[in-house]
């Protein structure tokens, strides 16, 4: 395949959206309303189990995590889209565009085994509880956090730098509101099958490794709970999993969707959408999953709110 470092290109243009300005000003609005929901929801999330003792384990460390690659995904995508939105400016760098890429990759793909790795945690809590703080120790949580760290930096590492060697003189018009890897590599004029068939490769192994640990744990939990002869037994055990089973299953469709197919299969508006709500509204509704349905995180919330109070009125009445 003919490659070259160098590019006609000194930066790329996003497309519009939507052809009308209400219709843009509806769409700004609502963006800058779920990443300031996003924002609240996974700082939020992370103050409280930092604040709160009782959820210093390991399934709470693994979800501070996850609001952390939350907010930082969302952070590199919705800022740049509303920039986009309110702004005439829809350019971005050639540089910027592929950083924006490196980063969304490597959160992306880090989130994934993250998710692995809090299946394997619920695994281990349902199915050996009698085993689980030897087990999930917290040199093996630290492993794995590292491990899923390392896998999407390799990820990224070699899907920008193939992209970034291909030869850039078509339109510089990006036919999305990001710098996603389908329609960057559709301006290119180089022959993309090598690369593309690397990117499939690289999405394939995280997401059929990631799903091979997931779809085992859940299969060895649903295995237990069947064996638990009480009804309230059952019901805690599938309570313990339910929100991050439903994460997951949000998670991995828009992936699938989105990223495990050809170039030539891109649509404008369907990937769109789907983009749309992988990069911004998943990561604002994963705190609200996490704590809605999960009374630890609510009481832990009070625990902290009422900490607060009395630490208020300590200060008022030394004042």
């Amino acid at each position: 395949m003919s490659r070259s470092n160098s590019t006609t290109l000194t930066d790329f243009i996003f497309m519009e959206m939507t052809d009308t300005a209400e219709t843009q000003l509806v769409l700004s609005v609502l963006f800058l309303l779920i990443y300031l929901i996003t924002v609240l929801g996974n700082v939020g999330m992370i103050l409280i189990i930092c604040l709160d003792t009782q959820l210093h384990t390991p399934m709470y460390f693994f979800l501070t995590h996850l609001s952390f690659l939350d907010l930082s995904y969302s952070s590199v995508v919705t800022p740049k889209a509303l920039q986009s939105l309110l702004t005439s400016t829809k350019s971005i760098s050639f540089l910027g565009c592929f950083t924006q890429m490196y980063f969304f990759i490597l959160l992306a793909a880090t989130e994934c085994f993250l998710l692995s790795s809090m299946a394997y945690d619920r695994y281990v809590a349902i199915c050996h509880p009698l085993n689980y703080p030897i087990i999930m120790s917290t040199g093996l949580c630290r492993t794995l956090l590292t491990g899923s760290y390392a896998i999407g930096f390799v990820d990224s590492t070699v899907n920008v730098v193939s992209i970034s060697q291909l030869h850039f003189c078509k339109s510089n018009i990006v036919q999305h509101f990001f710098c996603d890897t389908s329609p960057i590599l559709a301006l290119s004029c180089s022959d993309t099958f090598e690369v593309e068939l690397i990117i499939f490769i690289c999405a394939g192994f995280n997401v059929v490794l990631s799903l091979i640990t997931i779809s085992g744990s859940y299969v060895s939990i649903l295995s237990t709970i069947l064996k638990i002869n009480s009804t309230a037994g059952k019901k805690k055990a599938f309570s313990t999993c339910a929100s991050h089973f439903l994460g997951v299953t949000i998670f991995y469709s828009t992936i699938i969707f989105t990223y495990l197919k050809p170039k030539a299969s891109y649509s404008l508006g369907r990937d769109q959408v789907a983009s749309v709500f992988y990069t911004i509204v998943i990561p604002m509704l994963n705190p609200l999953i996490y704590s809605l349905r999960n009374k630890e995180v609510k009481n832990a919330a009070l625990r902290v709110l009422r900490k607060r109070e009395r630490c208020g009125l300590l200060i008022s009445q030394w004042c």
